[in-house]
């Protein structure tokens, strides 16, 4: 039986155009969202109209435009946080965060649980993939049998992640991107932190900052 295609749903939210993505599994209709970085209404609107329960609420990293609307999530979901511990600094820090960048603060829980490197996701055979170098605890999510990579901050079209906010380093996201993604299959989609899409290939060879 030919496997049915991963429930995706990818979109702009929060004043700095963070990529919102709803993955679900189209029979059991459990579903996530990585970097719920505002707009709740607006993800839940999608959720909604796909069928979805909501079991995760998972973060690429803990800048403040990719966790604005994960309180409120939490919230109206019931859906657990999940994070990499070495990016908890950051997440004590959102308030101020909020406050350099000129952005109103909602209060947001810690997180519910903390994400280690090739950790099974809760759904749709997803895989945690630990690409520090945007900040120390910044994650990819792998889908394998989607040819899908979300990437967050980490690799974006033509380009990479800045390095020069707190725990930023560019030897490291460069390793990250190197020997970590740039491994994976070059057919693979890549859903970027913000802007468009890519595929691994085109950055393998198109990217102006690592060159495969």
């Amino acid at each position: 039986m030919e496997q049915m295609t991963m429930i995706r749903d990818t979109f702009p939210v929060g004043p700095l155009g963070c990529n919102c993505t709803i993955i679900g599994d189209p029979i059991t209709k459990k579903g996530m969202v990585i970097d719920p970085g505002g707009d709740a209404d607006k993800i839940l609107e999608y959720v909604q109209a796909r069928g979805l329960e909501i079991v995760a609420l998972i973060h690429t990293h803990a800048h403040l435009d990719h966790f604005l609307a994960s309180g409120e999530l939490k919230e109206k979901t019931g859906a657990p946080i999940y994070l990499h511990p070495d990016d908890k600094f950051l997440w004590d820090s959102l308030e101020m965060q909020c406050r350099m960048f000129g952005v109103p603060y909602t209060p947001v829980p810690d997180p519910d649980f903390w994400l280690k490197d090739d950790e099974q996701l809760c759904c749709c055979n997803g895989v945690a993939m630990h690409t520090p170098g945007h900040s120390p605890g910044s994650m990819s999510f792998w889908f394998e049998d989607q040819k899908l990579l979300i990437a967050g901050d980490t690799l974006f079209r033509r380009s990479v992640g800045r390095t020069d906010l707190w725990g930023g380093d560019h030897a490291t996201i460069e390793k990250s991107i190197r020997t970590r993604l740039y491994t994976l299959d070059e057919e693979a989609v890549v859903v970027a932190g913000h802007g468009p899409s890519t595929t691994i290939g085109e950055e393998i060879r198109g990217n102006v900052v690592v060159r495969g």
